[in-house]
């Protein structure tokens, strides 16, 4: 017997949805909240989630990740009233099955549901082995981190082009190591090509080699990166920093894995994997025509989105504690405490540089208690503590918009309440101008237009 768990806020909805699929033969539970249903998904068994968006006590694509680890592993179904492009994007990203709106539920539910039960029964007859994964000095038990690992675990032995994109300071490179280390090729070089660093005139030279008189000063004849890379993984940091002249001898170079050296005629052959990483936007660039279209379909057959910091806040204690372990190791010094403020510090800032910063800070902090056995919030930048004492004054606390004094409320309501006072203070801020709200909350542009679409605020 199937059995189906309905998460929808809509009594009309829950009454059509379950009497429909039990009438089809499924077993249904239907739950009013977010809440009820994660509760239902560890009493019982379910196939399927039919799961709304906008519920009472948060929003439903948050929760794709979660349903989808329950005990018994369903498939998640997004109902909602509300169908918008960008809700679409995001479900699929989080593992959605599919993407139906309410007004089509007699419509499309059954082919749907046909789908996702044979999608489910042949992954349960799939026999794979526990394999576990290297993911050297990648720290962190969040979700979102989670599925940035599984993603890892899907690409690595495939051998295909990957792309992994976010922004600067957020682990590229230890993911790029973490699919080579993974891969059939981990006893192969991992060569990386700091694309943003080499100077154009050279690039040619330090990717394909030369041969001896090729050009003035080449005194001898050289492999270039691209032969180091091969049996292993040749790997293309800041690639949108990439040359376009380059780009085009490169796409050759990825299509049939042979190239000329300078300044010689024979073909070489290098049978490298290709990762490549990137802080930009790719698909604007080849809008823009800086980047080509064809060389970015071969480089991302898949692509890894990493999460800032700011999104994955519940990594810092673990991140923080490696930092000083490490540090401790390298000055073969005894452990050190962490006090509780240190944390607390920690968990008020932004993280505009990523985990990058949060190491930099961490190693400030230790030098300046080189001599205590403990770290305090004391020994943390100036910065970091102005802002957490600012951040704790009741004058911060945003007012209740129909005027009253603060009280006890739910956390998503909190949540929600905080985000809408922060978005209007911050276009007041920059006068509406997208472009420097950007630059002073370190939200993405795409990012930023989510939250104000979701809270209804509109930019004259």
């Amino acid at each position: 017997m199937t059995n189906i768990l309905l998460v929808d806020d809509d009594p009309s909805i829950l009454k059509l949805a379950s009497r429909y699929l039990e009438r089809s033969g499924f077993t249904t539970t239907s739950c009013a909240t977010l809440a009820e249903g994660k509760q239902a998904g560890h009493v019982d068994d379910y196939d399927i989630v039919l799961l709304d968006v906008d519920m009472p006590d948060g929003n439903g694509l948050d929760l794709i990740h979660s349903f989808r680890a329950l005990p018994s592993e369903p498939e998640v179904i997004i109902l909602t009233g509300n169908g918008v492009v960008d809700g679409v994007a995001r479900a699929i990203r989080e593992g959605a099955w599919s993407y139906i709106e309410k007004q089509n539920f007699i419509k499309e539910i059954d082919l749907n549901l046909t789908q996702a039960l044979q999608f489910r029964g042949e992954k349960q007859k799939i026999k794979t082995i526990p394999v576990s994964l290297q993911r050297k000095n990648i720290i962190g038990t969040s979700d979102a981190l989670q599925k940035c690992l599984d993603q890892v675990a899907l690409a690595a032995p495939a051998d295909a082009g990957v792309l992994i994109t976010g922004e600067t300071g957020t682990g590229k490179e230890l993911f790029a190591q973490a699919v080579h280390s993974n891969s059939e090729r981990a006893g192969g070089n991992f060569v990386v090509v700091d694309c943003a660093a080499l100077p154009e005139n050279l690039f040619e030279s330090l990717l394909f080699g030369h041969i001896r008189g090729a050009f003035t000063g080449a005194d001898s004849t050289r492999d270039g990166l691209i032969r180091a890379a091969d049996g292993g993984t040749l790997f293309l940091d800041e690639v949108g920093e990439l040359p376009m002249e380059i780009q085009k001898k490169f796409l050759r170079v990825v299509q049939e894995r042979s190239y000329r050296r300078i300044g010689e005629d024979t073909e070489q052959q290098s049978n490298f994997r290709l990762v490549a990483a990137t802080n930009r936007d790719l698909d604007q660039m080849t809008r823009d025509g800086t980047f080509r279209k064809d060389l970015l379909f071969r480089l991302r057959t898949f692509t890894i989105e990493l999460p800032p910091l700011r999104e994955r806040m519940e990594d810092i204690r673990q991140l923080s504690r490696a930092f000083v372990g490490q540090l401790c190791d390298r000055f073969s010094m005894d452990g050190k405490g962490i006090s509780p403020d240190f944390f607390d510090c920690l968990a008020g800032y932004n993280w505009p540089g990523n985990v990058r910063e949060l190491k930099q800070v961490i190693e400030q902090a230790f030098a300046g208690a080189r001599s205590f056995p403990t770290l305090y919030g004391y020994h943390l930048p100036e910065q970091l503590r102005i802002l957490h004492t600012q951040n704790g004054l009741s004058s911060q606390v945003p007012p209740e918009q129909n005027g009253e004094p603060f009280s006890v409320r739910t956390w998503p309501e909190y949540k929600k309440q905080c985000e809408q006072h922060y978005l209007n203070a911050l276009i007041k801020t920059t006068a509406g101008d997208i472009k420097a709200s950007c630059r002073l909350s370190t939200l993405s542009r795409a990012r930023l237009y989510e939250l104000l679409k979701k809270h209804q605020i509109r930019v004259s």
